[in-house]
């Protein structure tokens, strides 16, 4: 008889090599539509093709771009199924074809459109997965105002419904996520050139979409999601012992406003040149509470409060008279590669003999890899 926790291993077992069998996820993103997304598939394709890997398109929209379209000569092409629907003779990627003819890797482009009613797959990203499990990798494609979880913000910026979307899991099952990146004068070129849309079309689209506003905040968006995606990339398989951190300060105030204005402005500084998060934290002891600390020194801690989130901080507030403990706590937590603290009034040699915060605190200090900057 098996046990269940043998049962468990099993089925642990198993997942393991389904997923050493899972085909792998290549998508390119972009801000729009015209950036060369198919483009540089269709490149890829070749260059994969060369180098002697089993790659077929299973499906890929040129919209008639006539350096797109000519890249497909000489490309390995799954036919299209031809489905009626509502008297209408359309095209579907033909999902069966792909699976069983069983390519080492498959081009899908369109990665958020949704299939026609009756298909197995209600969406094209759900038929991505279906390829993937049957362990052919997959290069696809897709807009960044595609992603669910950016749907209203992305409705805020076009004006446009987005109702072909994709779950953010696609992006985090990806093993590459590649953006394809032009400015805002670039893409607006590309349509007057009429690389994009037919000609009839472009003086609408530039009243409309590509407006160099609106394109400049999705090109943000789909910067900050390729950098997110390669953020958790490296927190999943890199590991913690030999993982770069990346710089994190945490300044640490007091109700002493004029040395807590230098730390939270010197800290901004250092926190820009590294173009790293920072957060300002005030441990209140109860000697410092709010019914025993005079109103400006509150009213001065709230302006400093204030003029850290102005400049950019998280700013945390814990109660505590174990402040050494508290800071590193916060410092353990949140990873922070620097504490920064302001010059002490008295000298520092004699202020580390007499006080036991931060004996406590360059003891703490010491048995890590974090630094302690005193800003003067």
């Amino acid at each position: 008889m098996v046990s269940d926790s043998n049962n468990g291993s099993v089925k642990d077992f198993i997942e393991l090599v389904k997923k050493s069998r899972r085909g792998k996820l290549k998508i390119y993103i972009g801000m729009s539509a015209g950036v060369g997304k198919s483009y540089r598939m269709l490149q890829e394709a070749h260059a994969l093709l060369k180098n002697g890997i089993d790659i077929q398109m299973g499906y890929i929209e040129t919209h008639r771009r006539a350096e797109t379209h000519a890249l497909l000569d000489g490309l390995p092409v799954i036919p299209r199924r031809n489905i009626f629907y509502k008297g209408k003779e359309l095209e579907e990627m033909d999902l069966q074809a792909i699976l069983s003819r069983h390519p080492e890797v498959v081009i899908v482009d369109e990665l958020a459109h949704t299939n026609i009613e009756g298909s197995k797959n209600a969406k094209r990203w759900q038929d991505v997965v279906d390829i993937l499990d049957a362990g052919t990798s997959v290069i696809t494609a897709v807009n960044i105002q595609h992603l669910e979880s950016l749907n209203e913000e992305i409705e805020d910026i076009t004006g446009i419904a987005i109702t072909e979307r994709i779950p953010d899991k696609i992006l985090e099952m990806a093993d590459e996520i590649v953006n394809i990146d032009l400015t805002a004068d670039e893409l607006i070129a590309r349509l007057r050139e009429g690389k994009i849309y037919d000609k009839s079309k472009i003086e609408l689209a530039i009243q409309n979409f590509f407006r160099s506003e609106k394109i400049l905040q999705l090109r943000e968006l789909a910067l900050k999601e390729v950098a997110h995606h390669l953020e958790r990339k490296i927190d999943i398989e890199v590991p913690k012992q030999i993982k770069l951190r990346p710089e994190r300060f945490l300044a640490c105030i007091s109700s002493n406003h004029e040395i807590a204005k230098v730390v939270i402005r010197k800290t901004a500084r250092l926190a820009s040149y590294y173009r790293s998060s920072w957060i300002v934290l005030y441990v209140q002891s109860s000697g410092e509470s709010m019914d025993k600390i005079k109103l400006d020194k509150q009213r001065h801690l709230i302006n400093n409060f204030k003029l850290a989130t102005e400049l950019g901080a998280e700013v945390l507030k814990i109660k505590s008279d174990k402040i050494g403990q508290a800071i590193m706590g916060v410092a353990e937590e949140r990873e922070i590669t620097t504490i920064c603290i302001g010059k002490p009034h008295v000298n520092l040699f004699q202020l580390i003999l007499r006080t036991a915060v931060f004996n406590e605190l360059l003891t703490k200090i010491a048995i890590t890899e974090t630094d302690l900057v005193i800003l003067s």
